[in-house]
């Protein structure tokens, strides 16, 4: 089992930017790809971005060219850098380690128009 701590949320305009963190319980990232999830209100949870144990990254068509996922391995942290955020950004972002099956809480991001 290993736990998930997200952070890094909160309340930006539009066009601005924020960097989440996902920090885990242990060192994992050698075993599992990771992933950021979104939710937003009345809408099922998508996948946005999603880094393998070799560091290959991949992303959703809405966010490709504004959000950046990545990993500090010493840290046990994942990034999710984004950029040039949008009021359709605005949902709740979930980090996952899929090997584990495990998720975070989640950090709430809301982008004003």
């Amino acid at each position: 089992q290993v736990q998930l701590v997200e952070s890094g949320g909160g309340l930006v305009q539009a066009g601005g930017s924020l960097r989440l963190s996902c920090v885990a319980s242990r060192s994992i990232f050698s075993a599992t790809a990771m992933g950021w999830y979104r939710q937003a209100p009345g809408k099922q949870r998508e996948l946005v971005a999603t880094i393998t144990t070799g560091g290959s990254t991949n992303y959703a068509d809405s966010v490709k060219g504004r959000f950046t996922i990545s990993r500090d391995n010493a840290k046990n942290t994942v990034y999710l850098q984004m950029n040039s955020l949008k009021p359709e950004d605005t949902a709740v972002y979930y980090c996952r380690a899929w090997y584990y099956d495990s998720w975070g809480q989640g950090t709430q991001v809301t982008v004003s128009s």
